[in-house]
């Protein structure tokens, strides 16, 4: 009896709704919500020093925050983040427009999202998810243009670029195309 609370089925309900709503597509993409780290931050910048004309898209953006702290170190830059779960979506919408960011956000599927439109691709996904993403990247992008992943390979590739991110013991991959 010391354990028994009075809570109403109303807070179980909203818990089941939120979960929902972040954890959206995990079963049918088999990528689950990894929010990446701030010290990828200037792994990614460095890496970037040498684009021109940058257009750049996360996919699976999360909530946005790698994207918002980009846009603001590269203003000369295009930036767009697509996210197919609703709640990391519209959290990343309005922290874009709280920080008066340039950055656009999308809600969808980022398997119906031409990468022609790209030099730079990242994504911080899932190993399930690698070597589909990297089939998509290889038949749309351009040549010279770069995809870039967060900790997970693309399965029997080789990467171009490999930074050990400082803190965590996780790297920043690189293909060029």
């Amino acid at each position: 009896f010391l354990f028994q609370q009075q809570i109403s089925p109303h807070f179980y309900l909203g818990i089941l709704l939120a979960s929902s709503l972040l954890f959206w597509s995990t079963y049918r993409t088999q990528v689950p919500y990894f929010p990446s780290r701030s010290e990828l931050l200037n792994p990614v910048l460095d890496t970037l020093s040498d684009v021109d004309d940058l257009r750049f898209v996360d996919i699976g953006s999360g909530m946005g925050g790698l994207l918002i702290k980009l846009s603001e170190r590269r203003v000369d830059g295009q930036f767009v983040g697509i996210e197919i779960a609703p709640l990391p979506w519209l959290i990343s919408l309005v922290r874009g427009k709280v920080w008066r960011s340039n950055v656009r956000f999308e809600l969808g599927n980022f398997y119906q999202l031409d990468l022609s439109q790209f030099n730079v691709v990242f994504c911080y996904l899932s190993p399930a998810a690698m070597l589909t993403v990297w089939q998509k990247v290889k038949s749309e992008m351009a040549p010279g243009s770069l995809f870039l992943s967060y900790e997970f390979i693309v399965p029997d590739v080789t990467p171009d670029i490999v930074v050990k991110i400082e803190f965590g013991g996780v790297y920043l991959y690189g293909w060029r195309i």
